[in-house]
């Protein structure tokens, strides 16, 4: 059987992206619990915007190809705010079935990161440039 690393690619794209890609619009109703948790964690409100650049951005550009390698670094540094920020008491634990209890943030992140080191691939909108 033939290897396709590129289509291999492009469902990561489309898992890591459309999969986040809910989650930010979502948020199109308001950041006021984000904003609270900045605010305890003594951080300047206003970075919960930012969710809009991780959630939504990001997303889109990793779904079309378009500079792969950069919106994966921008989607990861999201994930890592919401990992530190909501879920860092369950970072060393397990959920009732067994499984890690952030297993779905750990995919977001992990597929993020391959994405950054591979590339958007051929199936790309961009492919030429270092970030793609």
């Amino acid at each position: 059987m033939k290897k396709n690393l590129n289509a291999g690619l492009l469902l990561i794209r489309i898992s890591v992206g459309l999969l986040m890609l809910f989650h930010g619009i979502a948020k199109l109703k308001g950041v006021d619990f984000i904003e609270g948790l900045l605010s305890e964690k003594g951080l300047p409100p206003f970075l919960a915007y930012g969710v809009y650049i991780t959630e939504i951005v990001a997303p889109l550009l990793i779904l079309i190809g378009y500079r792969t390698r950069l919106a994966s670094i921008v989607y990861l540094i999201g994930i890592l705010f919401a990992i530190f920020l909501v879920h860092a008491s369950d970072i060393f634990t397990l959920n009732n079935h067994g499984g890690w209890a952030i297993e779905l943030l750990g995919l977001y992140l992990f597929g993020s990161l391959a994405l950054f080191f591979t590339g958007g691939g051929s199936y790309a909108i961009s492919t030429k440039n270092n970030w793609d």
